[in-house]
């Protein structure tokens, strides 16, 4: 199989789990990795198409000392393991970081949680919600006076997890190639999740941003970043943070000129998310994507996913491509010189021959 991208050659042993876990070999494999995937027979009960895809797939009773053997076998000629079982589970079954690394010294050991390896709640169940809860992250987002209202599961999952890891994999790798030494990513959503927030911790201290939920710029507060109704009952997002862009936007609308002047008295907010509300139910979204799309006054209309796919600016990017019969995101981020392809499903016996003869090679 020819492999394109900047990963071309890399090769990872993952072991089915649900959410970050896959999603982060998703990525490895859209950029060019060989990504074998163990899974114990029928399967983890969470099956995705999309976030499954580009893999070989390898059961294994991973409790049995043949089929233990067998995955590490695998872990002998592979860069990379993915796992996102709790902590200890690993261990438990003879493939923890110490037997595995000292058989493979230059594995680059990638472990995937909420809680993180250790900690009072490390062996505790948990998801998403959770898990962004503890950080600080889920408390800001939400309407004044509801409870916190949880977004998906992007920030924990994906942002806090999956990224980190693969960013983690990533940065071992890369130092592996001065020291010779793979080594330990403990990616917890906990840790991810409270890096990411360092954008507002900064900005707490000076008073710049509140995370009230009743003043927050940035959490629907401001009437300049929200999202309003239109006639036809269809919403459009709004976010004009700078003046310059916020006066765009009322002169477009035709809004009264003394709005501008009341962008920053938190006070005056209420009133203006009325004035502007009363505004935007007088047109269909269709009739504000005319007037609006493609200014500077830095709007959107709220698209459900079946309609992002379709956008004219999603199909000028190709961001969308049909692969299997399915129309699914394009790798990301894009290269110039080794674009990442989604790769076909391969078969797992024919990629450990090729790793079982690269090792021969070494």
């Amino acid at each position: 199989m020819s492999q394109t991208g900047p990963l071309a050659g890399l090769r990872v042993v993952e072991f089915a789990s649900i959410g970050p876990g896959p999603h982060c070999a998703m990525l490895l494999s859209d950029l060019g990795a060989e990504v074998l995937r163990i899974g114990r027979p029928g399967g983890s009960g969470w099956p995705n198409p999309i976030v499954d895809r580009g893999r070989a797939m390898l059961e294994l009773d991973i409790r049995t000392p043949a089929d233990r053997d067998r995955a590490l076998d695998a872990l002998d000629r592979a860069d990379v393991l993915i796992e996102g079982l709790r902590p200890g589970v690993m261990e438990r079954l003879g493939l923890g970081p110490d037997v595995v690394l000292a058989r493979n010294p230059r594995l680059v050991y990638g472990r995937m949680t909420g809680w993180g390896q250790d900690g009072p709640l490390a062996r505790a169940a948990g998801h998403d919600i959770n898990y962004i809860a503890l950080t600080g992250a889920l408390a800001a987002i939400g309407r004044s006076g509801e409870t916190a209202q949880p977004p998906l599961n992007l920030v924990g999952d994906f942002g806090g997890g999956s990224m980190y890891l693969a960013f983690g994999i990533m940065a071992a790798l890369f130092e592996r190639n001065a020291s010779g030494k793979g080594q330990v990513v403990d990616a917890a959503i906990v840790d991810g999740v409270s890096h990411m927030m360092s954008f507002f911790a900064g900005l707490l201290p000076g008073g710049r941003i509140s995370l009230d939920r009743s003043q927050n710029l940035l959490g629907g507060a401001a009437p300049f970043y929200r999202c309003y109704t239109c006639a036809d009952d269809r919403e459009i997002a709004i976010g004009p943070i700078e003046p310059q862009f916020y006066e765009t936007l009322l002169r477009i609308i035709e809004a009264p000129g003394d709005m501008l002047k009341a962008q920053a008295r938190i006070a005056d907010w209420p009133a203006q998310a009325d004035a502007l509300a009363a505004i935007f139910c007088q047109r269909t979204c269709a009739e504000w994507c005319a007037l609006l799309e493609g200014t500077d006054a830095c709007f959107a209309p709220v698209l459900e996913l079946s309609e992002a796919i379709a956008h004219p600016h999603m199909a000028a990017r190709q961001t969308y491509v049909e692969s299997d019969g399915l129309l699914q995101a394009a790798p990301a981020p894009r290269f110039s010189r080794t674009p990442g392809t989604i790769q076909p499903a391969a078969d797992a016996a024919a990629m450990l021959a090729r790793w079982d003869e690269a090792a021969l090679k070494m």
